[in-house]
């Protein structure tokens, strides 16, 4: 503790207030260094319920860390709290997990938290402190979260709620809003982990979204400060991740809560958590979010933010989708014994699922295109050059065994 004690004293000195725009990034580099001081280590999969959750939170709240207010109650009857942490004049709302499947936020959350309480005379935690106050809803959809599934128990995307409001999270959200009546938020998800950054071949580990309010995408005095906040995002994940952030689709959804909520006068920024290469629990991307968000709090809290310059976000590539879990690339492929072989690249993607009996989650893979892949990249490309594949074991949309695999990775 000693060590960190000295890397806070340094932060400190360093960071004159106001804050000088020069020196996020060293505040960026420091939370990114001493980043293992504060993550829960007791987080270790991206699959947890509400109660384990709770648990975490459990003993920063009985260090008086935030305040816990009910907002309401899921489908099922579980309580959905918000946590209220500082007492400055700009209230801030952020919200993670209305999709239960999507936690890494959350647990980026848990992490800020435990660095709230572990170094409360940080420079970061101070000005948060008393800049801002931070209104948490660290999961909006425990039900879902239960099981490890996009929708509510009723089946429902509330992301695709916010206007006839019929799911009780959708309400509560929309009520938070309505009551605290935050000048800014930040949406938390988690994206498809094969996005890529517009037509390279990188994958999108963050993607950032100043979302629409209207179908012309209008810029207003509402969207304008959430473009410079997102600007501020990518400035910090491009120094740990160059070239790999891009934008999300700003098609004006009406039915999205990030659409409207900044529609509603609340600066939004979206954030999405996407892939990195052997991070399936996405532990990496966790600590790109935990940086990412109290650099971008600090910066907000320090009007800072205001002086980056917006074109870092205006300029990122929209995402597509050139990206497969592994690639086989240049095997002799033969579809069947009446048709002549063919060279050709063999998509794969890997994806889980669990156990109805066990619980357990085991990895599939399947086949998801045959032929020229070139213009695709892959987490893990093998070399199939001297092998030859038939037709029986290689049908599109059809599962293989991860077996297959090891025999390329031995060559």
């Amino acid at each position: 503790m000693k060590k960190s004690l000295t890397i806070w004293m340094f932060c400190m000195t360093i960071l004159p207030s106001p804050m000088a725009s020069q020196t996020l990034s060293a505040l960026a580099q420091e939370l990114f260094q001493s980043y293992a001081m504060f993550r829960r280590a007791d987080i270790t999969t991206r699959r947890f319920t509400q109660a384990e959750m709770l648990a975490w939170l459990k003993p920063l709240q009985e260090k008086n860390l935030f305040t816990t207010t009910p907002v309401g109650t899921s489908a099922e009857g579980r309580t959905i709290s918000m946590l209220t942490y500082g007492s400055g004049p700009t209230n801030v709302l952020l919200w993670s997990q209305m999709h239960g499947d999507e936690a890494t936020a959350t647990m980026a959350l848990m992490d800020m938290l435990n660095f709230f309480a572990h170094a409360p005379d940080h420079l970061v935690s101070t000005t948060i402190r008393e800049k801002l106050t931070l209104l948490i809803i660290p999961m909006l959809n425990p039900d879902g979260a239960e099981r490890f599934q996009r929708r509510t128990a009723q089946l429902i995307d509330m992301n695709r709620d916010a206007m006839r409001l019929e799911t009780p999270e959708a309400r509560i959200l929309k009520k938070v809003r309505d009551e605290q009546k935050p000048q800014f938020a930040f949406n938390l998800h988690d994206q498809d982990p094969r996005y890529t950054v517009g037509q390279t071949k990188k994958v999108s580990a963050i993607a950032l979204l100043a979302p629409a309010f209207d179908d012309a995408r209008t810029d207003n005095e509402v969207r304008l400060p959430a473009k410079h906040l997102a600007a501020t995002f990518a400035a910090v994940m491009d120094q740990f991740i160059p070239g790999h952030v891009s934008k999300y689709d700003d098609t004006f959804e009406p039915r999205a809560f990030g659409d409207n909520v900044q529609r509603w006068g609340t600066s939004t920024v979206l954030v999405e958590s996407g892939g990195w290469p052997a991070d399936r629990d996405k532990m990496f991307i966790r600590k790109l979010n935990y940086v990412g968000l109290l650099t971008s709090l600090t910066a907000l809290a320090t009007d800072e933010y205001r002086n980056v310059d917006r074109a870092l976000y205006e300029n990122l590539p929209f995402n597509t989708k050139y990206l497969y879990d592994v690639i086989i690339r240049n095997v002799l492929f033969q579809a069947a014994p009446s048709v002549p072989a063919v060279r050709a690249d063999i998509g794969i993607v890997i994806d889980e699922r669990v156990q109805t009996k066990s619980g357990s989650v085991e990895l599939i893979a399947k086949v998801a295109d045959v032929g020229d892949l070139s213009t695709f990249g892959a987490f893990e490309e093998l070399d199939g050059a001297e092998k030859r594949v038939d037709g029986g074991l290689i049908e599109i949309d059809k599962e293989i065994p991860l077996t297959f695999l090891e025999a390329f990775r031995k060559k």
